[in-house]
Order: C-alpha cells, then sequence, then structure tokens
C-alpha cells in the first residue's frame, strides 16, 4: 500500500512540476460597458485563446467563459492554485476598462473591482517568471505598483488621467503571434515586439484619424517602475538611458515568448532559463560598456560568453 502510494505522490508532484515549466496565461475580460466594447473584448480574448492553444500552453479565462459574475474570488482563487515555482512563463492580460480616482488605479470586473496594490500582492508568492500586461484605460498607474526584478510589465496609458477607452489591447492581441511582427526576424514573436507593433498601430491610428493620442503605451523589465515608451527603441533595443544607472528596459521582455521557434522548442526549460539569465547579464554588461575601459569590458564579457557557449553545447 505505501508502495503504491508513494508511486501515486510521485506522479502528482511530477505533473505539477511539468505544468510549473510550462507558460499558464490568464486572460481577464473585464466589466465591457457597452455593448460594442464587449464585443472588440471578447474579439481580443478569442485571438489570445488561439495564441495559446498554438503555444500549448495553459488557459486561464476569466470574465467571459462562464456566467458566473464573481470575477473577482475567481481571479484570486485561480491565481492561489497556480504553482508558484517554475520555469514557466505566468501572463497576466487584462482586457477592459479602468479607472481612477487620483489615488489609484483599478481594473473593472463584474462585480468588486481590485488595484494594482491588491494584484502586487497576490503576485509576492511567485517565483515564476511573470508579465503583466493591462490594456485598460487609466493603467499606467498599474507599472509602479508592479514593477519587480524580473517582471514585465506593460500597460496601455502612461498615467491615470488617459481614462479613454483604448485600441491597444486589440493590436497586442493581433501582434503576439504575428510574423510581421517578429522584428529580429527570428522566426518568434516576443512580448517586447508584440508591446513595439502593437504601440506603433496605435500611433498609426490616431494620425490616420486626424485625433490627438489618447493613450500612450508603456513597458517595464528593469524594476525601476518607470517604463519606457516605444519611441525609444530602435528595433528591439533601447537607444536611451534608463535614470540612475538602471539597464535599458526591453532585455526581460523579449525573452518572453508564447509560441516559440522550432529551434527554441528543441531546448529544455532549465537550458532556456539558464540562456535567458546568461543573456540578460550579457545585455546589461553591454548597456555600461561605455562607463569602463574597454579591457575591462572585455575581461567581464570573455567568462558570459563562455558560460553562454556551454549551456548552448549541453543542450545538443
Amino acid at each position: 500500500m505505501k508502495y503504491w502510494l508513494s508511486i501515486l505522490l510521485a506522479s502528482v508532484c511530477l505533473a505539477r512540476a511539468e505544468l510549473a515549466d510550462k507558460p499558464t496565461v490568464f486572460v481577464v475580460v473585464g466589466a465591457v460597458g457597452e455593448e460594442e466594447f464587449g464585443k472588440q473584448f471578447t474579439d481580443a480574448a478569442a485571438k489570445w485563446e488561439k495564441v495559446v492553444a498554438q503555444a500549448q500552453a495553459k488557459l486561464v479565462p476569466i470574465g467571459w467563459k462562464s456566467a458566473e459574475t464573481n470575477d473577482l474570488a475567481r481571479f484570486k482563487a485561480a491565481l492561489d492554485a497556480e504553482p508558484k515555482e517554475g520555469a514557466g512563463e505566468v501572463w497576466l492580460v487584462l482586457i477592459g476598462h479602468g479607472t481612477f480616482d487620483a489615488k489609484e488605479s483599478k481594473f473593472n470586473l463584474r462585480g468588486p473591482d481590485f488595484s494594482g496594490s491588491e494584484l502586487a500582492e497576490w503576485l509576492k508568492p511567485f517565483k515564476r517568471p511573470v508579465a503583466v500586461v493591462n490594456c485598460a484605460s487609466a493603467s499606467g498607474p498599474f507599472l509602479n505598483k508592479l514593477s519587480a526584478a524580473g517582471r514585465v510589465v506593460v500597460t496601455a496609458t502612461r498615467s491615470g488621467q488617459e481614462v479613454n477607452y483604448t485600441r491597444f489591447g486589440g493590436h497586442f492581441a493581433d501582434a503576439i503571434s504575428s510574423a510581421e511582427a517578429d522584428l529580429d526576424k527570428d522566426g518568434q514573436t516576443s512580448l517586447l515586439e508584440a508591446y513595439l507593433v502593437a504601440s506603433s498601430r496605435v500611433i498609426e491610428f490616431y494620425h490616420t484619424e486626424g485625433r490627438l493620442a489618447t493613450e500612450h503605451a508603456l513597458l517595464d523589465d528593469n524594476g525601476d517602475g518607470l517604463g519606457t515608451p516605444p519611441d525609444w527603441f530602435r528595433g528591439v533595443r533601447a537607444v536611451k538611458k534608463a535614470k540612475e544607472g538602471a539597464s535599458a528596459d526591453g532585455l526581460r521582455a523579449h525573452q518572453f515568448v508564447l509560441v516559440r521557434s522550432e529551434q527554441e522548442k528543441k531546448l529544455p526549460a532549465a537550458v532556456r532559463a539558464k540562456r535567458d539569465e546568461l543573456e540578460l547579464a550579457i545585455g546589461k554588461l553591454r548597456d555600461r560598456k561605455t562607463e569602463m575601459p574597454e579591457p575591462e569590458y572585455y575581461k567581464l564579457l570573455e567568462p558570459m560568453l563562455l558560460d553562454l557557449a556551454r549551456v548552448y553545447q549541453s543542450a545538443k
């Protein structure tokens, strides 16, 4: 009996470990308000569902596949149930409307809403890589509340005062698996690339319509809570320096990929995580190149490149 119980427990642990090494995508659709917005929100959610299936990831739908209306409780319960450790990314995609009361920004759900401060608390137990993409109006304050080392945060607006309906979310849903959004032509589209392409399409919309832009997206992945606008990038690299010596945003976001290339799929999760860690360190060192003598730079760079080569060699 003890033998079979041990086998069962081992199987359960193995299943949970495998699950935690796969991406999980929470697609949260908020209270729709007017009917025209509801269709656009559910269309964007459906696009995410298709991408998640293509990525063979786990989808957690909140607010659009159930008639229940206490979405806050369901969202919180789903976060609590999600494995907290592992190599698989956790994506939180918020599609809907937001509000701002001059102190706190909230995402509007069917039932009680939640703030950036509350979401930050709920995410504290997670040791897995986390990305939050808040496509709502007045989402800017979420960036500062959620910013953390190794975490990617995207908001559709740069402040709580941008309260009009945002188009960013629809364009982001289109871009996240689009070959056209593969800016560096590596066979896959990263979160960073989707952010840049979606932002450019938002800018194009307002320009074509001859309207004043009422949304300005930001991305933060260096933990400084400031965020970087899309026009700071050339290709997939930020060309402007972050304040107070922080590394440039974009390095970590470019490592978040849902639909991976065939080459990437061959890498075990642990190898990919180590590769990402080294590439992130190399990127940060590159940002500091002008701040140190050239011999010192190459002295620091060489062992990193050797370690990176060993990682790739171990995967063969």
